[in-house]
């Protein structure tokens, strides 16, 4: 049974940082992308970055790039994802998600579903000007 664990959501003003975790169990390490995800009240799902487990490149959403740092622990089986120069539109539930790779090591930045994905409960992230 796959299962994942995310931790690290909290409250912070304009230009803080965070840094969110997720510890994977029953799911392949370094054969997949892992990747995180928001959900802003009111709005659809949206992907934040994303990465592949053997030293391919990760992927980012325009919004965070150069801010945002996705990276990977495929010993720990774990996906972190380092936020600074957080801004209030950054906020959300932030969602992260085990998933099939497209063409043979792509993980892009869209929402994945279907057969092979799984997704965390999810943590807060709340960014105040």
């Amino acid at each position: 049974q796959v299962r994942l664990v995310e931790s690290g959501g909290g409250s912070v003003q304009a230009g803080g940082s965070l840094r969110l975790s997720c510890a994977a169990s029953g799911y392949p390490a370094g054969k997949n992308c892992m990747g995180w995800f928001r959900q802003a009240p009111g709005k659809e799902r949206e992907g934040v970055a994303s990465i592949f487990g053997l030293g391919k490149d990760p992927y980012y959403a325009d919004s965070v790039k150069g801010r945002f740092t996705i990276s990977r622990d495929n010993a720990k089986n774990t996906v972190s994802l380092q936020m600074n120069d957080l801004k209030p539109e950054d906020g959300g539930m932030y969602y992260c998600a085990a998933f099939l790779s497209y063409n043979g090591g792509q993980c892009y930045t869209r929402v994945p579903s279907g057969v092979g994905t799984y997704w965390g409960q999810g943590t807060q992230v709340t960014v105040s000007s």
